[in-house]
């Protein structure tokens, strides 16, 4: 394909996206899944080029700044305190089914060897990362499920890494030892973890160097993919390197960065982040055309594959269910024992925990990367790209209504000490504090009255507001509903002077930051 068409392809993808996703949006589908499935359709489009996805380069251009987002955005205290769930479904789980798995597989086709079986497991067991921020950012659930999830499609592609290559290598050699992988896993893990805190130490000692906002936005861009890299290099885990990296880099940004670089920073990271997850998707999609292709066609490939792939979908989540079921169980017992304080997850939880597995890129691109003459190969492709297609069509249209008949609630354990309202009381009295301290010359005259007339109204107004907050929500929505009419009013204001000729590009650029800034912090004030 020649360059120019490549891009236009790349441009059309980008356009097709943005349709897709307005579609979803107006028939309330999960967008993930109008993108998988319009991709789907128009691999199929007559004389549209056939796709073909290099399974290195898709991990390597998407997975480090998918694993940075999803590493900046959570919540670091609530990680560490759930830990070892965490570890139990990142690692635990993701054994435990490519176990299952394989098993399932060579009862079906016993003349497939045993480590073509395991890569099988190993291939389908993670959920995926980007799969997961898709459903979740639809759903609403408690903090303990949502940090789960979250930190299990963060840590458990390490997991099915390591599993997949010493899979990969028993099929080539005839040979596999347990304790090898076992230890090459924590050796990858453990060197990956080092590499992270190396490259996210050197970005904090950077940012505070650069001083130029852009600067710091672009290195902040790079951070995922320099931390990938170097641990792929030095034959490390490169998903524990990005992962590390965005932990530091997300616990540092509130002291390094300054407004305008967090503000500007948002913006760009939003949008970018926001194309390559739907990107992901369609390039799922785009890639069925090949897997039909290497089947036979679809009716040949569902004739002799349905099938079986049903069966190892089925078995996919029977084995999440068993597992998480499972260790709910062990939960419950060790505290009827008193051994941990860690309370169940229940009945309900553990349903919607086992219910979330969602599998997308890593399934694909580890499938993709299959040398050829592998034993199973193409049967591995299609029941991998099945895998796919049924947990984010099915189990990502359903998990909302799972949600909703399990009716959780959050546990108190898990709700933060403060309120908002009570944590900004904090905040303004600690800068009410500094406002009467500098207020005062050196003779104690008092030289600016206004300035410590406003805290010590803001701090009167927003202590009343949270020992009273139900009483002036109404009138708080009312009140922000008007300001927010003044900015637009001030706008088109603004806007009308800059068209007469009245007022320069300058002036209308800084006008118009103050009026966005008042916007979005009444925006804020009312959500």
């Amino acid at each position: 394909m020649e360059p120019t068409h490549l891009f236009e392809l790349v441009i059309a993808m980008f356009l097709a996206i943005i349709a897709l996703h307005y579609a979803a949006h107006r028939l309330g589908l999960p967008p993930s899944v109008a993108l998988l499935t319009g991709g789907a359709l128009l691999a199929f489009v007559p004389g549209l080029p056939a796709i073909s996805v290099d399974p290195e380069l898709v991990l390597v251009i998407f997975l480090p700044l998918l694993l940075m987002d999803g590493a900046w955005a959570i919540a670091l205290a609530r990680l560490r305190r759930h830990m070892i769930g965490i570890a139990s479904l990142a690692v635990g789980a993701v054994l435990f089914t490519c176990a299952v798995v394989a098993v399932v597989a060579h009862l079906i086709f016993p003349s497939l060897p045993w480590a073509a079986c395991a890569a099988l497991g190993a291939i389908v067991a993670p959920p995926d990362a980007v799969s997961a921020r898709a459903v979740l950012e639809r759903v609403k659930l408690p903090r303990r499920l949502q940090i789960l999830l979250e930190g299990e499609s963060l840590l458990n592609d390490a997991s099915g890494l390591v599993l997949f290559r010493f899979a990969v290598a028993a099929a080539a050699t005839g040979a596999f030892s347990a304790g090898e992988a076992i230890g090459s896993f924590f050796v990858l893990a453990l060197g990956g973890a080092v590499v992270g805190v190396v490259v996210g130490t050197a970005w904090v000692k950077l940012v505070r160097r650069l001083g130029d906002e852009y600067l710091i936005i672009a290195a902040t861009v790079l951070l995922g993919w320099i931390s990938y890299l170097l641990g792929e290099l030095l034959h490390v885990s490169g998903v524990i390197a990005t992962v590390t990296t965005g932990l530091i880099a997300s616990w540092h940004q509130h002291t390094v960065f300054s407004a305008a670089t967090r503000m500007r920073g948002t913006s760009f990271w939003t949008v970018m982040i926001f194309l390559m997850e739907a990107s992901v998707f369609t390039l799922i999609g785009l890639s069925l055309r090949d897997v039909v292709e290497r089947g036979g066609g679809l009716t040949t490939l569902i004739a002799t594959m349905g099938l079986p792939m049903l069966a190892i979908l089925v078995t996919l989540v029977v084995a999440r269910f068993a597992w998480v079921f499972a260790s709910d169980l062990v939960i419950r017992f060790c505290a009827a024992l008193g051994v941990t304080r860690v309370q169940p997850l229940g009945a309900g939880g553990a349903t919607v925990l086992s219910w979330a597995g969602v599998r997308g890129v890593i399934t694909l691109a580890l499938a993709l990367s299959l040398p050829e003459g592998f034993p199973g190969r193409d049967f591995i492709l299609a029941t991998s790209f099945a895998v796919i297609l049924g947990t984010v069509l099915v189990q990502g249209t359903t998990l909302g209504r799972v949600i909703a008949w399990a009716r959780l609630v959050e546990t108190e354990t898990e709700r933060a000490r403060l309120t908002m309202s009570q944590a900004e009381v904090a905040m303004v009295q600690a800068q009410l504090g500094t406002v009467q301290s500098l207020a005062y010359d050196a003779e104690g005259k008092l030289i600016h009255p206004q300035l410590l007339d406003r805290y010590q109204r803001r701090a009167t107004v927003i202590v009343d507001y949270a020992e009273r907050t139900e009483h002036y929500k109404p009138v708080l929505h009312a009140h922000f509903d008007v300001v927010l009419e003044a900015v637009a009013t001030g706008r088109r204001e603004l806007i009308r002077l800059h068209r007469a000729g009245d007022i320069d590009d300058e002036t209308l650029d800084e006008l118009e930051r103050d009026l966005d800034l008042e916007e979005l912090s009444a925006i804020s004030a009312k959500a």
